[in-house]
């Protein structure tokens, strides 16, 4: 969903514009419409942004011409980051994966090519309704030969005592650890810390955003069924490219990140609380 809109912006650079000024203001305005489309997608907001942030600062030096190639490599590079950080996340989790048993929840891409890279003994898989797609992602990796259990998620909690790990992905990450992820994602995450089972998210930088949950952007109408809030409290750590974080770190690594707050500025209302 973030690569696409990234290159809807990628696209809109073609249209017409008397100027590199307003050529810019043409494209943030297509940005925060993005954005704002799915705004529990934080990557989407953080990759729409990212963009925007860094070739506003060059505005001023190139034509306009110049102004649409930049924008297209700031694209491009911004592509191949994404690409190295799930290489970094899947590295970071090989250890912990290899030979546990491991339930997770939704079907988190990020997750998914952890497991590419290293096959756990066992997957517990969530059905994760509304949508089910947890019934694809499993049949996927039986189809790979990996072995997995597919559970309805109310049965769910009480499988986690199973399992080494819950490992999740997350829409996004917000600057006081609280993650926007699948319903369904906090009875997991209470069982878990009743077990002593270490909840995990394995999430790009990219997915940040500079806010705290309680100022979470209002979900659109097709997200609400679909989203829920995830205390900071319920999650053992954050896995991104950066390295492992425990929630109350993550806003030292927002801030070691410039372009997480310029870019969400740009894209993002900051509401004043839920």
């Amino acid at each position: 969903m973030a690569r696409r809109a990234v290159e809807t912006l990628s696209e809109l650079t073609e249209i017409e514009a008397s100027g590199c000024d307003d050529l810019l203001e043409r494209l943030r305005d297509a940005g925060r419409q993005l954005a704002t489309s799915r705004p529990g997608v934080g990557a989407v907001a953080g990759a729409v942004g990212r963009v925007l942030a860094a070739v506003g600062h060059e505005s001023h030096l190139v034509s306009v011409d110049d102004l649409r190639r930049l924008i297209q490599e700031e694209a491009r590079a911004l592509d191949d980051s994404r690409q190295r950080a799930a290489a970094s996340i899947m590295i970071q989790l090989r250890e912990r994966l290899d030979g546990a048993t491991v339930i997770t929840h939704s079907a988190s891409g990020t997750v998914r090519e952890a497991f590419q890279q290293t096959e756990p003994a066992k997957v517990i898989c969530t059905v994760s309704e509304p949508v089910g797609e947890g019934r694809e992602f499993a049949e996927e990796w039986r189809a790979a030969g990996m072995d997995v259990e597919l559970v309805e998620d109310e049965e769910a909690p009480g499988r986690v005592a199973d399992a080494a790990m819950l490992l999740i992905g997350a829409d996004t990450v917000f600057r006081d650890g609280t993650i926007c992820n699948k319903v369904g994602t906090i009875p997991l995450a209470k069982a878990a810390a009743e077990a002593g089972v270490p909840t995990v998210v394995a999430a790009e930088v990219i997915k940040l955003a500079p806010v705290p949950g309680s100022q979470a952007p209002e979900l659109a109408d097709i997200e609400r069924s679909l989203f829920e809030l995830v205390p900071p409290d319920l999650i053992t750590e954050v896995v991104t490219e950066e390295g492992t974080f425990s929630p109350d770190e993550i806003a030292t690594l927002v801030d070691r990140v410039p372009f997480l707050s310029e870019g969400y500025a740009l894209v993002l209302p900051v509401s004043a609380g839920r």
